[in-house]
């Protein structure tokens, strides 16, 4: 307990998943939490089951005005930023044939232009109150090209390279900045029941198989980025943290 004792974090897209599971998880070791989503009513139950130490933002990421907006509420409720947790994200499923420009934008202003808007106002913020931590959600998809989720994979792995490129910005800067990013492979969460569905479109039943990998609780993933965000991984800066089970290796 008290891993994040005192430190100021923001969670997006913190209604379900992996973000509400990260929110509740920092708000156990210590942490005074803005959860961000534009799924409202889902958002402002899991900070009202979280209690005193969330407070709940409603937020497109993918809108530079929404970002001035909650980093203004942050800063006013609790005077900094000490860690930001880029989860929020959307399956646009497609192959480089079926996919249209629309699917492939769509998918890039959440997860490109939301993590892109993110870190450059949490490093506005961060450098001027002695550093934190950014943790960006990519996926294993950056990693093995899976030619259904065309517009999915290409995002996320812009987010693995603008990972990199802040954390070498800041640390020529001197900043403090730690930026990483996490790498999750199958987890049950509502947009892996997603994955299934839109899977069935374009694979052969045999490929359709439970991987033997297996999938994990969105807790597998929290516990990374928990460790991420806390003092603990005060020297990994730039680094992919694939957790997955080996399933990318196979």
């Amino acid at each position: 307990m008290g891993r994040l004792d005192k430190k100021i974090c923001i969670i997006t897209g913190a209604s379900s998943g992996i973000g509400a599971t990260t929110a509740r998880l920092f708000a156990q070791e210590g942490a005074k939490v803005a959860l961000t989503d534009i799924k409202v009513e889902f958002g402002e139950q899991v900070s009202n089951d979280i209690g005193s130490s969330a407070k709940f933002f409603p937020h497109d990421v993918s809108m530079e005005n929404d970002w001035q907006r909650v980093m203004q509420g942050v800063l006013s409720e609790y005077g900094r930023l000490d860690v930001l947790v880029n989860n929020a994200g959307i399956l646009v499923s497609g192959t480089i044939e079926s996919s249209t420009v629309d699917d492939f934008h769509r998918a890039n202003s959440v997860m490109v232009d939301g993590v892109f808007l993110g870190c450059k106002y949490a490093i506005a913020e961060m450098k001027n109150t002695g550093g934190g931590s950014i943790i960006n959600l990519s996926s294993i998809a950056a990693e093995i090209g899976q030619p259904h989720f065309l517009p999915y994979s290409a995002a996320k792995g812009a987010v693995r390279t603008i990972s990199k490129s802040v954390a070498v910005h800041c640390q020529m800067h001197k900043y403090n900045i730690r930026c990483n990013s996490v790498l999750p492979g199958a987890i049950q969460t509502p947009m892996f029941d997603e994955v299934k569905n839109a899977s069935r479109k374009y694979l052969p039943p045999e490929l359709l198989k439970p991987s033997p990998a297996g999938r994990a609780d969105p807790s597998a993933i929290a516990n990374m980025i928990l460790y991420l965000a806390s003092d603990e991984s005060s020297f990994v800066n730039g680094a992919e943290m694939v957790v997955d089970n080996a399933l990318s290796i196979q």
